[in-house]
């Protein structure tokens, strides 16, 4: 078992690697949601984090994995996909949906020009694929028994499909790139989403395994919390059963009573893109004084 990073004051240490690039303000907004407040400064290479147990470090979501992995790192968050064609082998923590355009999973997608004769994986046979995954299309490859040559790409992955190469495996959330470069979706290799991960000998120590259970409870509790909103009414206590059957989404609310006989407060959680049809109903149901307000974290 490894021993524990320490401070200068000698507390227990636990180095934290987070996305760099695309998905590193998401990251960040998301830990300070958590209540780690991360600050990054272009003169140093090590992010400050009001935490003194913790330690962050900023490094592609592409090498996270590996990092972890060797030891460097004790968690970080990367992508799925990065897990698998890193080949990595680590302790996955908790699944966060909280892709830079949408809340979907990105996919790994094979894309050909609209023109091309390409329909299937058996028509790649012979033809050459370019992407940044390589191993993990190897791997779909051989699991379709077809053979063709995959060549690393550095970017412009969309502008080589109609000139270089005759097919490619590239990223996307909406698809939406892929249709202005006028490429058509064959089929999808893998659907991806942040994952928190863990080094094996770092897992097995009781303080850093609670340690990153706690961040990720808390980032999970952040994250859902996005997505939901509290509500908070007053009713006549006879109108209770009423509003109840009449909306299913506050089974099981909070009922407090208040200093006014036969009044009561009802409060509870629910997903903030139905409220705008909810309150309506409150309101012919009986209740008073509706007050919508954001959520910071949710946890279970």
């Amino acid at each position: 078992m490894k021993k524990k990073r320490k401070t200068k004051n000698n507390e227990p240490k636990l180095r934290l690697g987070l996305p760099k690039g695309s998905l590193q303000e998401a990251a960040i907004e998301k830990m300070a949601r958590a209540g780690y407040k991360i600050q990054v400064s272009s003169r140093s290479y090590v992010p400050y984090v009001d935490d003194d147990e913790l330690e962050i470090r900023l490094i592609r979501a592409q090498e996270i994995s590996r990092y972890v992995e060797q030891g460097y790192l004790d968690a970080g968050i990367t992508g799925h996909d990065w897990i698998i064609e890193n080949g990595s082998k680590v302790v996955e923590i908790g699944e966060f949906l909280f892709a830079k355009a949408t809340r979907r999973p990105t996919r790994w997608v094979l894309a050909v020009p609209e023109e091309s004769p390409i329909r299937s994986p058996k028509d790649l046979e012979g033809k050459r694929i370019a992407t940044e995954v390589v191993n993990l299309t190897r791997k779909w490859l051989r699991k379709h028994k077809v053979k063709a040559e995959v060549e690393f790409s550095w970017g412009a992955t969309e502008v080589k499909a109609r000139e270089l190469v005759d097919a490619i495996v590239e990223v996307t959330e909406t698809g939406s790139s892929l249709r202005a470069n006028n490429l058509r979706i064959v089929e999808e290799l893998l659907s991806s989403t942040p994952r928190m991960i863990a080094n094996k000998d770092s897992w097995k120590d009781d303080w850093k395994r609670e340690k990153i259970e706690t961040i990720s409870m808390l980032l999970k509790g952040a994250i859902d919390a996005e997505a939901k909103v509290g509500l908070k009414m007053n009713i006549a206590e006879k109108n209770v059963d009423h509003l109840l059957k009449t909306l299913p989404a506050l089974r099981n609310p909070t009922i407090s009573q208040l200093s006014l006989p036969g009044w009561v407060a009802v409060e509870t959680i629910m997903d903030e893109h139905v409220v705008r049809e909810i309150i309506p109903i409150l309101k012919n149901s009986g209740a008073e004084g509706i007050i919508e307000y954001p959520l910071n974290k949710v946890v279970y």
